[in-house]
């Protein structure tokens, strides 16, 4: 079983089974770091009773998988996956689980951010967030696009 995997889903994850998986998966992972998103009930000051992902199936894992490639490249992971669920969504629930292993934390802890920055801003995902009747799609925020430049600039 490959230690990296990409999955988009509409079915709620188990971190610890993923966890459970990275770690039989190779006996040189002496850290796994993680990062569970969830589905907030406000955001900028409005109430949130739902939020739709929608995707393009094929090219968001491509996507998601190229990050993974580009963190494999700057760090020596030993297993990661990405977890991101798409349909309609409640506040509580998961979204997405970025979980890396390495043989040290501070790599892991370094590329578990670094994939999380870079899925904010480059895979293709559509939010949509609805309150009662209404609905209205969410744009990109700025501080995704400045938490992945760093990663530009060598930080």
């Amino acid at each position: 079983m490959s230690a990296f995997r990409v999955s988009v889903q509409d079915r709620l994850f188990d971190v610890g089974e993923v966890i459970e998986r990275m770690r039989l998966a190779d006996p040189g992972v002496g850290a796994i770091a993680t990062f569970v998103g969830v589905c907030r009930d406000r955001n900028e000051g409005s109430g949130v009773e739902s939020m739709t992902l929608e995707h393009y199936p094929g090219m968001t894992e491509k996507a998601i998988e190229a990050i993974v490639a580009e963190a494999r490249a700057r760090w020596p992971l030993r297993a990661c996956e990405v977890v991101h669920r798409v349909g309609c969504l409640r506040p509580g629930e998961p979204i997405v689980l970025v979980a890396v292993g390495c043989e040290h934390r501070g790599d892991a802890f370094a590329a578990c951010e670094f994939v999380m920055d870079f899925l904010k801003t480059r895979a293709p995902f559509w939010k949509k967030e609805g309150s009662g009747r209404e609905q209205r799609w969410v744009d990109a925020r700025v501080s995704d696009e400045a938490a992945a430049a760093r990663w530009r600039e060598g930080s």
